[in-house]
This record gives structure tokens, sequence and C-alpha cells, in this order.
């Protein structure tokens, strides 16, 4: 009875091709741009294929939360973040700040009540994760995880 099981261990392993059954695609700076489930074959030159930007678009920005009018591109970021919001009438976004996973404040924008849009620069500091917090007039606070390669 064992040896049999082993068999059909040995046989389900030897079959299965996990790494065949999923295909990814990136971008030119490492981002994730595509995500194929294969049954059967797959052809893999299709699942590479990545969608090059050549100009940001809405599509391509990633929302905080869904639903939300606030968004960011890239992530994982090499050089430079960009943050989009909307602003509305009763919540305004008073300030932004990064910090470093350890806490440590390494960064903040103060005096984004009117503007909507900013670039972070990430290039001084060093690869990890970072956190991005905005700070709102009525004391509420949302933040995201940015990866730095």
């Amino acid at each position: 009875m064992k040896s049999y099981f082993t068999i059909v261990l040995i046989t389900v392993f030897a079959l299965s091709s996990a790494q065949e059954k999923i295909n990814f695609g990136y971008d030119g700076a490492g981002n994730q741009t595509s995500r194929v489930l294969c049954f059967g074959g797959c052809n893999s030159k299709k699942a590479n294929e990545g969608k090059e930007i050549e100009a940001l678009v809405e599509e391509d920005l990633e929302k905080f939360f869904p639903g939300d009018a606030i968004s960011y591109y890239p992530n994982p970021v090499k050089e430079e973040l960009y943050l989009k919001w909307e602003p509305l009438a009763e919540s305004k976004v008073t300030s932004i700040t990064v910090y470093g996973l350890n806490g440590q404040i390494l960064k903040t924008f103060s005096k984004t009540e009117t503007i909507n849009t900013i670039n972070i620069s990430f290039q001084e500091y060093s690869t990890g994760v970072y956190i991005i917090a905005l700070n709102y007039n009525d004391g509420d606070q949302k933040t995201i995880k940015i990866i730095k390669q």
C-alpha cells in the first residue's frame, strides 16, 4: 500500500508543472503587466507580451482603496512615484509624509491643499519598503506601502 501511494505521489509531482500554468508579463521597468492562467498549454510568447507605457494614462494608476479618488504609479518604484488625488470639498489633503518601515519620517510635503498631484523622488532611498501617508484636514490618514527597487 505504501509503495502504491508513493508511486501515485511521484506521478502527480512529475505530471504537474505549476510554472507553466501561470505566465507573467513584465514591462521594461520590471512592473508586472499581465498574468495568464493556462490550462493544457499556453503560447508563452503571447503571455510575455507586455504593455509598453509611453504616456501615463488613467488606467495605469493604482487606487489607494477601491472607489477612492487617490491613485499612484508605479509600484514598485525605481526613481520617482507619481501621486494623484481628487480634492473633495469637505476633505482636503493637508500633507504627505514618507516613512521608512521603522517609522522614521524621511520626507514631508506640506501645504498640499491647493494641488492634486505630486512626484516623490525615491532616488536617494535604498532598496526596501516605504509607507506613504496622506493626512487630511479632518485628522483622517490613508497609507500605502511602496516598494523601492
